[in-house]
């Protein structure tokens, strides 16, 4: 007989005034999951429930403007303001708890420079496909942020992939064209998505790989090979890993489907990451 799906808890939670839409899946020690740019809530591990079956409460919501969520009140969609909101949940969802903190790409970011301002709120990190090297960014990149964003506000979803097709890598670009159209479809607010896209990649998490260095947590990095993905590189990741203490780094085989794609196989990696003795730990303290 086939295990039944664990059920889903949807949750709103006020961050500085703007309405965050999120879920909750399972019972045990909490997870939180952050999503990353023009991405929701369901695209961390693609809506596996894996680890709600290893008895880990999942906690996922869609950032400011993205998916459910409002708009920001602020219109305000920088890192500072996506930290803050990530606090938020975890003041309100896991009080007196030490969750693991995870992300993809943006959602990474805001889990890094989290943990750098307060480690002791958390029992590790799984950071997922980190595309930052904490420097500004060329102008060129800005530009090409700026015409995704323009091409969003102009003819929506058709607009950002007309702008999004160019250089992609004949191997994957239907998989990327079919992910990106579908969940570019499930917001609600495409013009405050729009403002993130400008916002976001001109904001900082932090000054610096140098400052990952002071990272005090337990430190899973999931890569991705450049040929998949290469938005996401994988030396980015691996200096990543590099720079944070005791770090842990892992990908899929070179020439496979990235292992950020694969939503039940990176729910169980970041199942068996929350399972090893130094992260159990600082759970329970």
């Amino acid at each position: 007989m086939a295990t039944a799906r664990p059920a889903s808890t949807p949750f709103e939670t006020a961050a500085r005034g703007t309405p965050l839409a999120g879920e909750e899946v399972g019972e045990g020690a909490p997870v939180v999951l952050l999503h990353g740019l023009t991405a929701t809530r369901r695209y961390v591990v693609h809506g596996s429930v894996a680890l709600a079956r290893r008895d880990r409460r999942l906690i996922l919501y869609d950032a400011r403007g993205h998916g459910e969520s409002e708009p920001a009140a602020d219109g305000r969609y920088g890192y500072e303001q996506l930290i803050a909101d990530a606090a938020a949940v975890l003041d309100e969802r896991c009080p007196g708890e030490r969750p693991v903190l995870g992300g993809h790409s943006m959602g990474a970011h805001t889990a890094a420079a989290l943990a750098l301002a307060s480690p002791q709120r958390l029992s590790g990190l799984v950071l997922i496909c980190p595309a930052t090297l904490g420097q500004p960014l060329p102008q060129e990149d800005r530009e090409r942020w700026d015409a995704l964003a323009s091409g969003l506000e102009r003819d929506g979803v058709e607009g950002f992939l007309e702008a999004f097709d160019t250089g992609i890598d004949p191997r994957w670009r239907d998989a990327l064209i079919r992910i990106t159209r579908e969940r570019l479809g499930r917001h609600r607010h495409p013009e405050a998505v729009a403002e993130a896209l400008r916002q976001v990649p001109r904001s900082l998490p932090f000054e610096g790989l140098a400052e990952l260095e002071s990272v005090e947590l337990p430190t899973l990095v999931v890569a991705s090979h450049d040929e998949a993905d290469p938005g996401h590189p994988y030396p980015v990741a691996e200096a990543w890993a590099e720079r944070i203490p005791g770090a842990r780094l892992t990908s899929e085989e070179p020439g496979r489907s990235p292992l950020a794609w694969q939503g039940g196989r990176l729910s169980r990696v970041i199942a068996d990451f929350c399972e090893e003795p130094a992260v159990r730990e600082r759970g329970a303290a």
